[in-house]
């Protein structure tokens, strides 16, 4: 059995510009690095990957091929990605939960946030691995920080997601706590196996000091008045049991359709729910 997010019933106040645009910049690069002959994409990699062993000093680049500092590295990094399913899945994330995070942080706010988790990541990568060769690549760490954001200002929302079981498929509701929540745990059980060798695959560690920094930095990036792991009066009421695929439909294009401010007409779907307009989140 297994579960993917696709969207969660949380409306924004305004349209979140910049998870807009570092999400059209990821796919922009990842482009350009897709049309690039084998050599082309090994030297962005050289240049803008986060190479632990550049970052520590126990190697060095030919001059030719050094663009940017290395420290640098550990935010450029967060714009490549190693292939379709990498980027595909990075992106999933952000399009759900970035928009309500900048919402509650401002568009200014979130960008230093989301960009001080991503460098939070990779040095935490580059500190576990000093003397690895392996580059680094892509947003997860950055936005393993904008899910520990989500996780404390919104904890009960409810994310629709699809859910496998076997040949069966069902959409359901799930708490923000439980999609969240299992992800980072599974970060946690998987990461002593990213310690088995100097190969590729997944870098767990990077995962987990994206998701810390972002409950570290969530509570001073905040607007004022945000409440961090809000109460709720009433128990929340979430719809575990499977809908058809056109409700799903219907309540997707609720959910992104954008309203002008002022305007009074609210979508019939989670009607009692919903007290902000806006697109994507």
């Amino acid at each position: 059995m297994f579960f993917l997010p696709l969207f969660d019933d949380n409306p924004t106040s305004r349209p979140p510009l910049v998870s807009w645009i570092i999400l059209a910049l990821c796919i922009l690069i990842f482009l350009i690095q897709a049309t690039q002959p084998d050599r082309g994409q090994y030297e962005i990699l050289l240049r803008y990957a986060t190479i632990p062993a550049l970052v520590t000093g126990e190697a060095d680049l030919p001059e030719d091929l050094r663009s940017i500092p290395s420290w640098a590295t550990l935010v450029s990094s967060t714009f490549l990605h190693g292939g379709w399913m990498h980027l595909g899945g990075n992106m999933l994330y952000l399009w759900i939960f970035a928009d309500n995070v900048e919402d509650r942080m401002g568009s200014f706010r979130f960008l230093v946030f989301y960009l001080s988790c991503g460098m939070a990541a990779s040095l935490a990568h580059v500190l576990i691995n000093p003397d690895s060769t392996t580059p680094l690549v892509g947003a997860s760490g950055a936005i393993a920080g904008v899910l520990a954001a989500y996780l404390l200002m919104f904890p009960r929302a409810k994310v629709r997601v699809i859910m496998v079981i076997l040949i069966f498929i069902r959409w359901i509701h799930i708490p923000a706590f439980v999609v969240l929540g299992v992800w980072i745990l599974l970060q946690f059980v998987a990461a002593p196996s990213s310690l088995a060798g100097d190969g590729g695959g997944t870098a767990y560690f990077a995962h987990i000091g994206g998701f810390l920094a972002g409950l570290v930095l969530t509570p001073f990036f905040r607007r004022k008045g945000v409440v961090l792991l809000p109460k709720q009066e009433e128990p929340p009421q979430w719809d575990i049991s499977p809908v058809p695929g056109r409700q799903v439909r219907d309540e997707f294009k609720a959910r992104f359709r954008y309203r002008r401010p002022g305007r009074t007409d609210i979508p019939s779907i989670n009607r009692q729910n919903t007290r902000r307009k806006g697109p994507w989140g």
